[in-house]
């Protein structure tokens, strides 16, 4: 149990038999009544956000989030199949729970299993992973005005916005959480 007093940025809390976690707070203490806690929390399994308001002494359930670390080891278009590297053991996770946060991740790589009380509800990707480039436009010389970009598909599938020298067949570093280009690798 955790007061709203004692809020802090990234604890998770169980609230009406959801998973939320703190974005923000502020203690407020106008000058009448009783002071409060004014709280932005975000539902880890919808991604909904709300604003909320708490007493300071209201007491609330902290919620365990599990992170394990899991190699994915493909998708057959239905299901995808990840193991757990100490045990061998293995889960099948629909695209629901997944979402696109594979989008940049290959077969093989690890990635971490997001559960709370056995249930699994999120995948997290590596921050920052290297796929080479297989379908892109070539850029032009002398057009370099202003970084200028072009769309590229990686090996993975998925579209990432590169500068105009990079071309097909080179290895490239990505920002997972974003999509960005970071350089060539």
């Amino acid at each position: 149990m955790i007061s709203a007093g004692d809020f802090r940025n990234g604890i998770t809390i169980e609230i009406d038999n959801g998973v939320w976690q703190i974005i923000d707070f502020q203690h407020v203490k106008p000058g009448k009544g009783a002071a409060f806690v004014r709280t932005k929390i975000k539902n880890v399994k919808s991604g909904a956000v709300l604003e909320r308001t708490f007493r300071p002494t209201e007491k609330l359930p902290t919620a365990h989030i599990e992170r394990k670390d899991m190699q994915f080891l493909y998708s057959d278009g239905d299901l995808f199949h990840f193991m757990d590297v100490e045990n061998y053991e293995q889960i099948a996770l629909n695209p629901i729970n997944i979402g696109d946060s594979l989008k940049f991740v290959k077969e093989n790589e690890m990635v971490k299993i997001i559960s709370h009380n056995g249930s699994v509800f999120g995948v997290e990707p590596p921050l920052f992973v290297e796929l080479e480039i297989t379908e892109t436009e070539p850029g032009f010389r002398g057009d370099t005005s202003n970084n200028a970009t072009k769309p590229a598909v990686v090996e993975t599938g998925a579209t990432v916005y590169v500068p105009l020298f990079v071309e097909i067949g080179n290895k490239i570093k990505i920002d997972t959480r974003t999509g960005d280009y970071l350089s060539r690798a």
